[in-house]
């Protein structure tokens, strides 16, 4: 990368315009980085930053930008468990505030659905169904809850059931609200995932419901997978972390003006001798 300090200056559309293509070629680069190849402040170039990432076209990394990553493949239900145990326990219990008794409620598979479940066991009255066999396992022994699982083909890596005939299955039944997991979600691309199997179940599940929430940590924003399930549009919810920037969470509630950012619990600090 060579200096533009010697070049007439850019105005902020012709930086910005710049600093993406910068962006295509490196994926990553600091705001030191920046400041040197446009001749700018430091402010100058957060602005830049900030107004690129609520349009959904870069992403903020610690001490620089980047663009979105795309993934090949998820990790597996066991490596998934082991990270970000708080954040998904804070989405799980907002989520959760959106379920009143009585209602028939579709739990996607993934860690952060399983966090749901000791809060969905304290309603009287509930049917879930299912197509994560965790959840299955650990329902089944609140005998006060209707379960069903959706059957279909098993994936085992995520423990959990995908393709066409969990789809079939999902179609004939109505929900009044389908929680969405997701491994990969941005602003421009909406809901994607690199598993085709999980594509149709996923987008059953909200055709059935009257509600459809998704509910995606702040850490897989700015990743996508190559199959598109729906837009961040289609959701009337969205429940993510705190790790969300206010410039993205700016962008996304043009499209889902229903975004809630659960905070993690904070540790209780000691007491004082």
């Amino acid at each position: 990368m060579t200096s533009s300090q010697e070049r007439p200056p850019l105005i902020p559309d012709q930086r910005r315009e710049a600093l993406l293509k910068h962006l295509r070629r490196e994926g990553v680069l600091s705001v030191q980085q920046i400041t040197q190849l446009f001749g700018v402040s430091h402010m100058t170039v957060r602005r830049d930053i900030a107004e690129l990432e609520q349009q959904g076209l870069v992403y903020s990394v610690p001490g620089g930008v980047r663009i979105a990553n795309g993934m090949r493949s998820e990790p597996g239900f066991e490596a998934k468990s082991l990270v970000e145990q708080s954040e998904k326990h804070a989405m799980a219990r907002e989520a959760a505030t959106l379920v009143h008794e009585g209602m028939t409620v579709y739990l996607d598979a993934g860690t952060t659905m399983l966090a749901m479940i000791p809060v969905l066991t304290e309603h009287a009255a509930l049917t879930v169904v299912t197509n994560d066999f965790n959840a299955v396992e650990q329902l089944g022994q609140a005998r006060h809850i209707e379960v069903v699982h959706v059957g279909g083909r098993v994936e085992p890596d995520n423990r959990s059931s995908v393709g066409p005939l969990a789809a079939a299955t999902v179609r004939q039944l109505a929900f009044d609200i389908a929680f969405v997991s997701a491994s990969s979600w941005d602003l421009l691309r909406g809901v994607t995932t690199p598993s085709q199997d999980k594509v149709e179940v996923k987008r059953a599940a909200m055709a059935s419901a009257a509600q459809s929430v998704l509910v995606a940590g702040a850490s897989k924003y700015g990743t996508f997978g190559l199959y598109k399930i729906a837009p961040l549009s289609a959701f009337d919810v969205l429940v993510t972390d705190a790790g969300l920037t206010g410039a993205a969470a700016e962008g996304i509630r043009a499209e889902v003006p229903d975004l809630r950012l659960a905070a993690a619990a904070r540790a209780p600090e000691p007491e004082l001798p």
